[in-house]
């Protein structure tokens, strides 16, 4: 798609026809912004791109035919400078964390303002990442969970039992010593000041699922 040099090109993949045409009429109505196109599943997301190499995609995760995630793959094994902004509605850590992993320099959420998604491409198509706060945080407790070790983890879930450091020896089979070495881990990496706090944000994150 031919394009003047100060517009962004972008090219917009949603399974709602709602939301689909909303991002159409706010991006076609922005200075200094051009549609692309538009696809209502990941596989014709993937076709577009390769036709039109937009300078920004906006790709749901969640759609038909193709996974977000998996056209996200297939675009950057296409073209490995690629500037993918993901739009869903939130829907915990994981979501965040495998799309940036996957790829993604850009993560907004469906109840994003105009003005958040217009600052998101201009910083995408400028080489930069772009995580609304809330979203930043939930990927910065992802990656302090993912730092939790399997033994970690386990002491965790005794500990959010309410057991003491020689029950949770008992049970694990170790040394109470061991115990308060993961512990006092355990309180760091979650960056809590007690035993108390761990266990109540082992449970909101789900950290304890497996137990």
């Amino acid at each position: 798609m031919n394009t003047p040099d100060d517009t962004i090109s972008v090219l917009i993949a949603d399974d709602h026809p709602l939301i689909l045409a909303g991002l159409a009429a706010l991006i076609a109505a922005m200075p200094g912004l051009a549609l692309a196109g538009q696809a209502d599943n990941g596989a014709r997301a993937v076709e577009l791109y390769r036709q039109h190499r937009p300078q920004v995609t906006i790709m749901d995760l969640s759609m038909p035919v193709m996974h977000g995630l998996e056209a996200i793959g297939q675009i950057l094994a296409f073209d490995p400078d690629a500037r993918i902004v993901i739009l869903t509605t939130y829907q915990g850590d994981e979501d965040v964390h495998r799309g940036m992993r996957a790829g993604a320099r850009g993560y907004l959420l469906k109840d994003s303002s105009p003005e958040q998604l217009v600052a998101c491409i201009h910083a995408v198509a400028q080489g930069r990442k772009f995580l609304p706060p809330e979203v930043a945080s939930k990927l910065a407790a992802h990656t302090e969970v993912a730092r939790l070790s399997p033994r970690e983890l386990e002491i965790l879930a005794h500990l959010a039992t309410g057991k003491s450091n020689k029950m949770i020896a008992r049970s694990a089979d170790i040394e109470v010593g061991t115990v308060k070495f993961h512990v006092n881990n355990i309180l760091a990496k979650l960056n809590v000041g007690s035993r108390t706090e761990a266990a109540t944000v082992a449970s909101r994150r789900g950290l304890l699922s497996a137990f």
